[in-house]
């Protein structure tokens, strides 16, 4: 499912390409009670949520290098959420674990 929110503002680190999110990840937001925007935002300004300190050394090298970017996110449910934005840059996509 595509999500269209009106979402990149100043601050964001890169763009997003299309924003999508697996049915399962659009269960367990709803099901904790949040918005997506919320995480979304954290991922355009590099809060890469609870990522060790190997991916976020992982991450500030993919985003100088344009590799993909990973953020993990305990939701209010202590439900997982990923967030995963392309290498190219053509896609975002919010997903659980299980989706991967």
């Amino acid at each position: 499912m595509e999500l269209c929110p009106e979402l990149y503002q100043s601050g964001a680190l890169f763009p997003t390409g299309r924003i999508l999110a697996t049915p399962g990840a659009l269960e367990a937001i709803e099901r904790a009670g949040q918005d997506p925007i919320h995480f979304l935002r954290r991922h355009l300004k590099g809060d890469w949520g609870e990522i060790d300190d190997h991916d976020r050394a992982e991450n500030a090298f993919s985003l100088a290098q344009g590799f993909r970017l990973l953020s993990s996110y305990k939701m209010a449910s202590g439900e997982k959420l990923w967030i995963i934005t392309e290498a190219d840059r053509s896609a975002t996509t919010l997903l659980l674990p299980e989706d991967y």
